[in-house]
């Protein structure tokens, strides 16, 4: 009975030194936790759920915008006809270079014949008073002719000249003038570029009622003559992106047709309102096209870069997973040596592709803590901070 006595004695003396083991074990694990501050022993299997990443600068400011290119209107002209007529000849072609006057097609135009009678006739008109009225006061200084003779001939000329001028003013507006004999009118460029659009053929019946004050969505005009080495973008941005965004920012332009280049551009304007249904601003800038590669209406992906000063205000950028929110305020926690780590206030901006813009708070190249985010701040909030 002795034998076993002894024998349960070391059991239980085993088992109070195993358990004394186990709690000394325990409690070398648990953290350390102090105001913001958190510290993990080497040994703490909760480090196994932690996960970091570095801030890194920040070079954009919204990427991977969708927009549409279309033709730049500075520099664009859509040609209707100021006379109706037939169509006789179209002197040009898609993609040809055209100076400002060159003719683009010829239209036997009645309209037009009919300004230029109407300038022959006035023409006429005003010799024949000419004379008349220089005959008046020849004879009127012979004592042949009245006082009242003279002032008739004189108003018949003032009348007959304000007809010529008024003539020759409507025939100018053609691109016409009194030299012209025939009523074939040619249709010109008043700009310098490339033909870029036609929508006209000979024997076509054209009428000038068709211009309809630029319509273009119900009416395509004859010809559009740009330049496309130069591109209006669209872009449509989101309200929460407008802060982010301003005048004469660099755009970095990216084409599926072209998955290799990027096209330089700026950004020129920002809209005055927001779209109600999309809850979008229309955001306009211009595009570098030297070789032709862009076209009207393809549709790119934009980028907008950063200017040095606006770069200065937000350097870093962290995942947006790293950041959470405590009574409405962001934070996040830094790694500040391995198993030390500090929750910190940041001021943010709007997320973009996952990363989140820092305007305060982190560093670039210190690392913030991406997953168990939410275990150290249980850690934090159970020691009552």
């Amino acid at each position: 009975m002795k034998i076993f006595h002894i024998a349960d004695s070391i059991l239980l003396g085993a088992f109070v030194a195993g358990c004394h083991r186990e709690a000394k074990q325990e409690q070398t694990s648990e953290p350390k936790v102090a105001d913001n501050k958190i510290s993990f022993p080497a040994s703490s299997p909760r480090l196994a759920s932690l996960t970091v990443q570095t801030a890194q600068s920040r070079k954009m400011a919204i990427t991977h915008l969708t927009g549409r290119l279309y033709w730049n209107d500075d520099v664009t002209v859509r040609i209707f006809t100021p006379v109706s007529g037939r169509v006789s000849a179209v002197l040009v072609d898609l993609g040809q270079p055209v100076s400002a006057g060159t003719p683009l097609a010829e239209i036997d135009s009645p309209d037009f014949g009919q300004a230029l009678a109407d300038t022959h006739t006035a023409e006429g008109n005003l010799r024949l008073t000419d004379k008349a009225f220089s005959r008046a006061k020849e004879l009127f200084a012979h004592g042949a002719a009245a006082q009242k003779d003279v002032e008739t001939a004189e108003a018949a000329f003032v009348s007959a000249l304000a007809e010529r001028d008024r003539t020759l003013a409507r025939l100018s507006l053609y691109g016409g003038s009194e030299k012209i004999t025939n009523e074939v009118y040619q249709l010109r460029s008043p700009l310098a570029g490339v033909l870029v659009e036609r929508s006209i053929n000979p024997g076509q019946e054209v009428r000038a009622d068709q211009m309809l004050a630029n319509a273009t969505q119900l009416y395509a005009p004859l010809f559009v003559v740009s330049d496309p080495t130069k591109l209006w973008l669209q872009l449509d941005v989101a309200e929460s992106d407008l802060s982010s965004l301003q005048p004469g920012q660099a755009l970095r332009i990216a084409s599926k047709a072209f998955p290799e280049k990027y096209f330089d551009g700026t950004v020129n304007n920002i809209g005055a309102e927001l779209d109600p249904a999309t809850r979008t601003v229309k955001v306009r800038g211009t595009v570098s096209n030297p070789d032709k590669l862009l076209k009207a209406e393809m549709y790119v992906l934009a980028d907008v870069v950063v200017n040095t000063d606006q770069a200065a205000q937000a350097t870093v950028e962290i995942p947006a997973q790293a950041v959470f929110m405590r009574d409405n305020q962001y934070y996040v926690f830094i790694e500040q040596s391995p198993g030390q780590y500090l929750r910190q206030r940041l001021t943010i901006g709007a997320e973009q592709d996952g990363k989140v813009p820092v305007f305060e708070g982190v560093s670039a190249g210190q690392k913030v803590v991406t997953d168990g985010c939410m275990l150290l701040e249980s850690l934090i909030e159970q020691n009552g901070r």
